[in-house]
């Protein structure tokens, strides 16, 4: 469980970049920035909540590359990062209660994707 989450919170770092990359019409600019605070940001809170979870857990093993990823529209790339929210949600209910430290960093994760949303549907 906590290696998909890893690996899906890394995948989201590539997809961001790749969103980034391909912005463009109206309000590409804004989108652009917000994605690049997205793909800059996400690494080293992974990161922190890899080290915690493994002081604590040990060496996680068993992580899988994402297979693809999706192009950039407007509606896409917010709909992805409502899913991905969505997803760290579904997540909570799996770390025990006592873990409070990796339930803390999971709500940073979630604070930097409803900012990038928020950027990227007021900023726009």
């Amino acid at each position: 469980m906590f290696e998909k989450l890893i690996s899906t919170l890394m995948a989201s770092r590539d997809q961001a970049h790749i969103f980034h990359w391909q912005t463009n019409g109206p309000g590409s600019y804004a989108a652009h920035k917000a994605l690049n605070d997205y793909y800059d940001e996400i690494p080293d809170i992974v990161d922190s909540l890899v080290e915690s979870y493994q002081g604590k857990h040990g060496i996680v093993k068993g992580y899988e590359p994402a297979e693809r990823f999706d192009e950039y529209s407007k509606d896409g790339v917010i709909k992805y990062f409502k899913a991905l929210a969505t997803y760290i949600d579904r997540i909570y209910a799996k770390f025990p209660k006592e873990d409070t430290n990796i339930i803390n960093q999971l709500d940073t994760v979630k604070d930097l994707i409803y900012t990038t949303i928020y950027k990227l549907e007021n900023l726009s």
